[in-house]
């Protein structure tokens, strides 16, 4: 996946979940933030960023924020280039566990939710979520930086999806490259936690991968290893 009319900026201030003000050139300007995350470890004032400008004419602000370094690490913030990054893998067999995945299609309802992706898999037809990450703390990526119940309500619908035959899948997106395993951020949402470990040991196949990230393109990259806590039940059956 590649940006066009790319800008270096310096970060001053995020105003809103939307809206952060740059430095470019020594002026200031407001911009797009395409992540309704916290990113506070990734958003502090004097932070090196990357822009896109759009093209398009009427838009409030033409600058959307798509990157930012945090120390020497470059993490891609755009929520919805995980997505595209997810569908750019599984059409060019980058997820080494679903090579051959045909049929793909974006935006699919199952009960209550709409999941990302529907392909068939070795004749099944199977689910997909996909959840970007951009929290590292201590060399390990985290989801989600914020309470999430839609994020819970998908495992679940996920794990319900497994149990019919359907096969089920969450991918989690690792938007920055050089970390050593992921897991779920139990401190910040212990339901999704929880949800996730349910999905995994019911049939949920639980897959991380990180990215190649650059000030012009990023890419699915390595399958990276998963840590998951154990659920309260299995430690009282001990």
């Amino acid at each position: 996946m590649e940006y066009q009319n790319r800008i270096e900026a310096v970060f001053l201030e995020r105003i809103n979940r939307f809206v952060a003000r740059v430095e470019i050139d020594g002026k200031e300007e407001k911009v797009h933030v395409p992540n309704t995350g916290r990113c506070r470890e990734i958003f502090v004032p004097g932070t090196r960023v990357y822009l896109s400008r759009s093209e398009k004419s009427g838009r409030k602000y033409p600058y959307t924020l798509y990157e930012a370094y945090k120390g020497d690490m470059l993490i891609h913030i755009d929520s919805a280039g995980a997505n595209r990054l997810a569908e750019e893998a599984l059409m060019k067999g980058r997820v080494k566990e679903l090579i051959g995945a045909a049929e793909i299609v974006r935006e699919k309802p199952y009960g209550s939710s709409r999941f990302d992706f529907r392909f068939q898999q070795d004749g099944k037809l199977c689910y997909m979520e996909v959840k970007g990450v951009t929290l590292e703390i201590d060399g390990v990526a985290k989801f989600p930086d914020a309470p999430t119940e839609r994020g819970a309500r998908h495992l679940a619908e996920l794990q319900q999806a497994a149990s019919e035959g359907f096969g089920a899948y969450v991918l989690f997106v690792i938007q920055m490259k050089g970390v050593k395993a992921f897991t779920p951020f139990t401190e910040r949402d212990r339901k999704f936690s929880e949800a996730l470990s349910a999905a995994a040991s019911h049939g949920v196949k639980v897959l991380a991968y990180d990215t190649k990230v650059t000030p012009e393109h990023i890419v699915l990259d390595q399958s990276v290893p998963i840590v998951l806590p154990r659920l309260e039940e299995e430690y009282d059956k001990n």
